[in-house]
């Protein structure tokens, strides 16, 4: 009998999981996702930083020299230079259509500027209006 309750417990008991916990998939599905993320968030930063080459000198508040710093601190960026060159080119994507519109402006005052030098260059080339020849004054005239 002892056989047979053994078989029959056996049955009973919850089977052990072939397959991993639906909590185990939601855990590999989110390792997955952050290292996707973290693969994105490299190659953006890596694109933003491969083609630097003006050096510009700036001082900022130290409000944002924290943030710059936590930017490094968290291994994202090599240093606090990196990390201001990556937020300006992100604050400068994010605001294109502002971009778009002083460059509008912009080709406008050029073309007025233009317009400008050519009468400026226009008016020295003329010659100069000729003066009138000095008539003879009124003492000369009743002399004659």
């Amino acid at each position: 009998m002892e056989n047979k309750k053994t078989k029959q417990e056996k049955k009973s008991a919850p089977k052990a999981k072939k397959h991993p916990s639906t909590l185990d998939e939601l855990g590999n599905q989110v390792e997955k996702f952050a290292v996707k993320t973290a693969e994105s968030i490299k190659k953006v930063i890596d694109k933003a930083l491969s083609s630097r080459n003006t050096v510009l000198s700036i001082r900022i508040n130290e409000d944002c020299d924290k943030k710059l710093r936590m930017l490094v601190d968290a291994g994202l960026f090599k240093s606090r230079s990196e990390s201001a060159a990556f937020l300006i080119q992100e604050g400068i994507k994010n605001q294109e259509p502002l971009f778009t519109k002083i460059s509008s402006q912009l080709q406008k005052i050029e073309k007025i500027q233009g317009e400008l030098k050519t009468i400026i260059s226009k008016e020295m080339e003329e010659p100069e209006i000729p003066v009138k020849k000095e008539t003879k004054s009124k003492k000369e005239t009743k002399k004659t």
